[in-house]
């Protein structure tokens, strides 16, 4: 029964996510955390933190990583992870063989134009939604986060790759 949810939900999951995968993370928040309760909304938080370290899309991780959490087996990870890809392969094979006949046409040009906005202020609901007292709790979590965005913005020539080893140290040492 688990497993059958389990499809069903990713599959939703991947035929609604437009704009990306952290355009998706609020539209698998809601189903994961709030309608089945698999996993907590901290559990949650803490599998888009490990899914943006591992390599690949971050849905397609987020769906694996829920898959096992939510079954305890690999094919649970296996199963929730081929329903979230099917729909946007199967989505994307058929837009791209008709985009570039219509790629020109007015009323394509006007949907794409409508898309872009809705695709941001889904990302801006993912981050929303993972900025929640328990992940920000303390003022050590946004001293840490404002050295590593303050770096960022200022320091142009330091790769953003040494600021996440470098903010996971001082998170591991201050906590």
């Amino acid at each position: 029964m688990i497993y059958w949810q389990l499809f069903l939900t990713f599959l939703k999951i991947g035929v609604l996510g437009f704009g990306g995968g952290y355009a998706m993370l609020s539209l698998i928040q809601f189903e994961v955390v709030e309608q089945h309760q698999w996993i907590t909304a901290a559990g949650f938080t803490d599998i888009v933190a490990i899914s943006q370290t591992t390599p690949g899309p971050i849905a397609f991780n987020t769906a694996t990583y829920i898959g096992y959490s939510a079954t305890g087996s690999v094919w649970g990870s296996v199963l929730a992870t081929i329903a979230v890809c099917i729909p946007p392969f199967i989505i994307m094979l058929t837009l791209c063989r008709f985009f570039f006949v219509f790629r020109d046409n007015r009323y394509v040009k006007r949907i794409m134009g409508f898309i872009k906005p809705v695709a941001i202020g889904l990302i801006g609901a993912a981050a929303v939604l993972l900025m929640n007292r328990q992940n920000f709790g303390d003022r050590i979590s946004f001293i840490i986060f404002g050295i590593v965005l303050l770096t960022q913005l200022f320091v142009k020539k330091v790769n953003p790759i040494v600021l996440i080893v470098v903010a996971g140290v001082a998170g591991y040492f201050l906590y």
